[in-house]
């Protein structure tokens, strides 16, 4: 009788799979992304404000404003765009402090800005470009941190900006109060230092990837008592090049669906093809034939050309013996296949224009579902922000008072508030895809606008402005959720960047082509209108491709039906 050894009874050691922390350290992600938000987003309504009498003083106060915010955004969307370039080759870290430094040395340049150039040059170029830098660093990793409850975890770091953004202002009017201009710009140089600290923040997701254990399946006695055997590493070196068939080449899947299927199973080869495949096959099969051997073995780095067959072969053998259906709905699959990373086939020439398109990743913009969801919350965000820009002047126009249009103002910003509380709590118990929130978001917008036309009394003012101000959060909270959702981790950088790069140009050439038109005709309904437009092009396209999707969908699930039923009949009669 045998007695096993301590090596043989040892236990296995525990696998395990890593996940998401969709927590933990991803908690201080959400308050670093909040940092630099809160500045940059409230640094903008509050831009009036801080340096109205700066400008008052120089001269150029309302040209200046619309000429330094157009370009902050402009500066902001080029940044986006190349941050997904940048992110493969300098990484995501050091890229997003490099935008917290440059937001940083921008406020303190500040002080020191004596004219509108001097002040473009600052807030601008150097502020646009770390904020355009900064926030696909923040979604990209908030991306990467939160899985499960994105929704959730959104909303709690969209309530602190909003949180923040409140206080702002009136923090920016006491610091003027108590410091004058110089004063409040070296203190507000301070507190924009924490986009620094925000973006040290944003560890690789790799230093806090959770562990959790696999499921051990039991496996019987006689096994786990089996001596542990080392693992034979076998070598497999070609002796003679194999030439490549054509017809088993499966590189492009249009030659496999244009091929009719018995060409691929009454293929003959040369002689030469012929005895180079009979040595690839005594080779591969010599290797099971190494004695009684019962252990681990490992094939390490079999030639090209072995692969290829082999790969060929099984290919040739399952199409060959599946039905005439089912090898129309590979070939098909196949083409889908192809259709898909066709962005990813490499040329043996590069073009300017080639290196370009993948430099940027411009091969998204032939995704018909990435450019409708790009276009959508372009003029969904357009048509938000300018409406509650002029909503003040509207509001004078009917004759409230200063107060009252405060008053309007801090209810419609109360209402955010409450709505971002509101979606962080419901998301931990509805599920609801971020795409549909936002659409849900942008159709009651649409209908709420309607029913502001006939209202004029502070009262109704008041209620409809809190139901417009309680769905914005639909609108602002799930936006980078609704690119997560759709694009690959590794594609979302580049693809946010795009988007900005798209807004922020969007914005810059609608804006003007809106404010003429509102200056011509001196009718802010007609322009509330005109908004509700914009906005309406988010929501109809985006139905419009629900409907579609789920029509092709259940056609396709038909047509499987139909195949799996011919197939049966092809497999009952053969």
């Amino acid at each position: 009788m045998t007695v096993p050894t301590a090596a043989a009874t040892r236990p296995k050691a525990k696998a395990y799979r890593l996940e998401a922390p969709d927590g933990g350290w991803g908690i201080l992600v959400c308050i670093g992304m909040a940092l630099p938000f809160i500045s940059a987003l409230a640094a903008l309504p509050s831009f009036g404000l801080i340096f109205g009498d700066f400008l008052k003083g120089i001269g150029a106060e309302t040209s200046a404003i619309a000429i330094i915010t157009s370009t902050f955004f402009c500066a902001m969307s080029f940044a986006g765009l190349f941050s997904g370039s940048l992110f493969r080759r300098f990484g995501m870290r050091p890229v997003g402090l490099v935008g917290g430094i440059l937001y940083f040395l921008g406020t303190g340049m500040q002080f020191f800005a004596n004219s509108t150039l001097q002040l473009t040059l600052a807030f601008s170029l150097f502020q646009g470009t770390g904020f355009g830098l900064i926030v696909p660093t923040s979604y990209t990793s908030f991306n990467n941190y939160f899985v499960k409850n994105r929704v959730m975890w959104m909303s709690f770091a969209q309530t602190l900006i909003g949180l923040g953004s409140m206080v702002y202002p009136i923090l920016m009017q006491k610091l003027l109060q108590w410091y004058g201009f110089r004063g409040c710009l070296l203190v507000l140089t301070a507190i924009n230092a924490n986009a620094v600290l925000g973006m040290l923040l944003m560890h690789p997701v790799e230093w806090h990837m959770r562990r959790v254990p696999l499921k051990e399946e039991k496996e019987p006695e006689a096994e786990q008592l089996q001596p542990v055997q080392p693992t034979v590493v076998v070598h497999v070196q070609p002796e003679t090049p194999l030439n490549p068939i054509p017809e088993l080449d499966f590189g492009p899947a249009a030659k496999v669906a244009s091929m009719p299927v018995s060409n691929l199973g009454s293929r003959r080869v040369s002689h030469a093809d012929d005895h180079t495949l009979r040595i690839i096959s005594s080779r591969a099969s010599s290797i099971t034939s190494l004695g009684n051997w019962s252990g681990p073995m490992v094939v390490s780095d079999a030639s090209p050309q072995m692969m290829h067959s082999l790969q060929a072969s099984r290919r040739q053998s399952v199409i060959s013996g599946a039905s005439p259906c089912r090898s129309a709905s590979a070939a098909g699959v196949a083409n889908e296949d192809d259709n898909d990373n066709d962005d990813n086939v490499p040329g043996e020439t590069r073009t300017c224009c080639g290196t370009i398109v993948d430099f940027l990743d411009l091969t998204l913009l032939k995704k018909p579902i990435y450019v409708n969801i790009v276009l959508g919350i372009t003029f969904a965000l357009y048509s938000d922000i300018s409406f509650f820009t002029m909503q003040p002047s509207y509001l004078f126009e009917l004759g409230y008072t200063k107060a009252d249009t405060a008053n309007v103002i801090a209810i419609g910003a109360a209402a955010d508030l409450l709505s971002r509380i509101f979606l962080a709590i419901t998301a931990i118990f509805i599920q609801v895809p971020a795409r549909y929130i936002y659409l849900a978001g942008a159709l009651f917008t649409i209908f709420a606008r309607i029913a502001l036309n006939g209202i004029t009394n502070f009262v109704g003012m008041a209620c409809i402005t809190a139901v417009l101000g309680f769905l914005r959060t639909w609108i602002h909270v799930p936006l980078p959720l609704v690119f997560a959702d759709y694009l690959p981790k590794e594609r979302f950088a580049s693809g946010y960047g795009l988007f900005m790069f798209t807004q922020g140009n969007a914005m810059f050439i609608i804006g003007p082509i809106v404010g003429y038109i509102r200056d011509c005709t001196q009718d802010y309904l007609l322009v509330f209108h005109i908004l509700n437009v914009f906005m309406a092009l988010c929501a109809v396209p985006w139905i419009i491709e629900v409907l579609i999707v789920k029509f092709r969908r259940r056609n396709k699930i038909e047509r499987n039906n139909v195949c799996e039923h011919d197939s049966g009949n092809y497999n009952a009669v053969h």
